[in-house]
């Protein structure tokens, strides 16, 4: 029995070990959003861990004291109220959760990931001349298509940024719904069909670090994953010549072949691509034919727009043909009024 108990713990070591090496990461990135995050994580467990250390420690204590043996242990049974009690009891939680909905609200509002980077770290403000970097994220079935449409390339499973400088990523997926997730850059972000959502990031140390969905979106998902490669601008503009002189092309018919659901797909590079693909994915009007959806709303607005004024226009027709009406009623009610 002892034998299989300590068979079955070894097939659940390399998870629990893993499972450490994700916190690890979370919680000792090497992004400056992520950095805050895992400080947020720390902060808020501290705060809640001053209430929790004295309860359990406290339970116990009285678990002891108050056993039936212990004679010693006094017996007050009409004891009922103690005002000195009360306000620790309640008072300490209350300015705790005070401390909590502060620390949450400003957190809320500086991590936000629409709102732009004003720093490269805690000790580094943002210079004013450092241009932001664009990648267009496409969550796929089942894998991730990341297009920089400033540099005219994009890749399959694999994105790379120069360290110190801001990240603008504009994320949307082709069918279901996923969420892009690079624990040592950032928190993660959801990915819609039809919708995008954004995050601003900065990588401040140079390596190889693990991206994935974290939303599960079907058969292939445990294997929708990437490497996020944080480079030096040197390294990263040699990436960048590298990506276009042996990448292929993706156009919009490409697009639609890469579309087409696969599982463990490989690293792909394309050096000249469709600028205005990112757009239809978005739209949902890849293929020919296809209306797209901004152009939809805005002929609906129009339309909308214009029925107000026609109502408007066909107002002073009627009160033109009411008031031609008006004097040939008048000589009949005089008559009227004569008789």
């Amino acid at each position: 029995m002892f034998s299989h108990l300590i068979r079955r713990g070894l097939i659940f070591l390399p998870a629990i070990l893993l499972a450490g090496c994700n916190s690890l990461v979370v919680m000792n990135p090497s992004g400056d959003i992520a950095n805050q995050q895992g400080r947020l994580i720390v902060i808020s467990t501290l705060l809640m861990l001053i209430i929790i250390i004295p309860v359990i420690a406290l339970t116990l204590l009285f678990a002891w004291r108050y056993r039936k043996n212990n004679t010693a242990a006094r017996y007050e049974p009409d004891w009922d109220h103690s005002t000195q009690l009360e306000l620790v009891i309640w008072g300490a939680p209350l300015l705790i959760i005070i401390a909590l909905g502060l620390l949450t609200w400003i957190s809320t509002h500086t991590l936000d990931p629409y709102r732009k980077l004003s720093r490269l770290d805690a000790q580094r403000p943002l210079p004013a001349e450092v241009k932001p970097l664009t990648v267009e994220v496409v969550a796929l079935d089942w894998k991730w298509l990341f297009i920089y449409p400033e540099l005219g390339i994009a890749t399959v499973n694999e994105l790379a940024a120069p360290v110190d400088v801001p990240i603008e990523f504009k994320i949307t997926a082709a069918s279901v719904m996923n969420s892009f997730y690079i624990p040592a850059l950032a928190g993660q972000v959801y990915a819609m069909p039809g919708m995008q959502t954004q995050l601003h990031a900065v990588i401040n140390k140079p390596g190889e670090f693990d991206g994935f969905s974290a939303n599960y979106s079907g058969a292939g998902f445990s294997d929708m994953r990437f490497k996020f490669h944080g480079l030096s601008h040197e390294a990263f503009d040699a990436w960048v010549k590298q990506v276009k002189d042996g990448g292929g092309a993706l156009q919009r018919p490409d697009y639609v072949t890469l579309e087409k659901p696969s599982v463990k797909e490989p690293v792909r590079r394309f050096g000249v691509v469709d600028g205005t693909l990112y757009h239809a994915i978005l739209n949902r009007c890849v293929e020919a034919g296809q209306v797209c959806v901004d152009q939809q709303m805005m002929t609906d607005k129009n339309v909308k727009d214009e029925a107000p004024k026609k109502e408007g226009a066909a107002a002073p027709e009627k009160a033109v043909e009411v008031a031609t009406a008006a004097p040939v009623a008048a000589p009949a009610m005089a008559q009227q009024h004569h008789e």
